[in-house]
């Protein structure tokens, strides 16, 4: 289902507007973030990605002081390892400490953990909300049965569900119960980490519509009402990833791109490594 083409963002329960195209921030920092940030915001974007483990904070922080804060939707994520109910309170103020900023627009949990109850996670968060520091309450890397768990087990509307998304990796049931659901999808390697930018139908389009590439990927995904969050460290690139508004994809080419899910993920495999220092899970 294709979302109208007009539409800039996506209404979250809350009332508050989520921008559809967003900077992501995954794996850059120091001067190149700083500059990533400065480039969006000096041209049309108002939202910006991050999380405690992307450890760039501090310095995206530095550059949004020099922006008016109600202009900006800024989005962070609270590590795996720290969802019980006193480490989400603690690792959101260490964000908003490190962003320089009293709220977030949004605040999500980055990745499941078995090991630890989604209802104190959940719980924290109502806090976190109840208390003004945050806004709007999300996941990330949710499936649509620890998505449906975490709808039953809050009072607090689930906004977002980040996931993995793009041509060769679909998830069509998934994005389906998230938004019939009142949840909005937002795209995490909306590009499959430019690895769809090969894929020869993506650049017989982009030939035929003069655009980039990664315009059309986006374009496809913003149609269907999908949240994009883009990384890029090239100013041009950011430019161009946010220019999706005064053109459309046709319905043919629509359905060419929509015929190339391959059910293959960049990143969000059934493999995991619970060992890793991000879940916190004893050996």
């Amino acid at each position: 289902m294709y979302g109208p083409m007009t539409s800039l963002t996506v209404r979250l329960p809350s009332g508050d507007d989520l921008p559809k195209v967003g900077l992501g921030t995954w794996d850059i920092d120091g001067a190149t973030v700083r500059a990533s940030v400065r480039a969006a915001l000096d041209g049309d974007y108002t939202h910006v990605d991050t999380a405690e483990g992307y450890q760039n904070e501090g310095e995206i922080g530095e550059t949004l002081a020099d922006y008016d804060r109600e202009d900006l939707f800024l989005t962070s994520k609270v590590l795996p390892a720290n969802l019980n109910y006193e480490s989400v309170i603690e690792s959101c103020e260490n964000s908003l400490d490190r962003l320089g900023t009293d709220y977030l627009d949004l605040y999500l949990i980055h990745w499941p953990n078995p090991a630890i109850s989604l209802r104190e996670t959940l719980d924290a968060m109502k806090t976190l909300s109840d208390d003004g520091k945050v806004r709007n309450v999300g996941v990330s890397n949710f499936s649509g049965y620890q998505l449906s768990n975490a709808l039953h087990v809050t009072d607090v509307p689930i906004a977002v569900n980040q996931i993995e998304f793009h041509p060769w990796f679909q998830r069509r049931d998934l994005v389906d119960y998230c938004q019939s659901n009142g949840v909005a999808v937002e795209a995490a390697a909306p590009l499959g980490r430019t690895k769809v930018l090969q894929d020869s139908t993506i650049q017989d389009i982009a030939e035929t519509y003069d655009r980039s590439p990664a315009q059309i990927v986006l374009k496809w995904a913003v149609e269907k009402d999908i949240v994009v969050l883009p990384k890029s460290s090239s100013a041009t690139h950011i430019a161009e990833n946010g220019a999706l508004f005064d053109w459309e994809l046709d319905t043919e080419d629509q359905r060419r791109i929509d015929e190339l899910d391959r059910n293959q993920p960049v990143y969000d495999t059934l493999e995991r490594d619970w060992s890793r220092e991000v879940y916190g899970i004893p050996e």
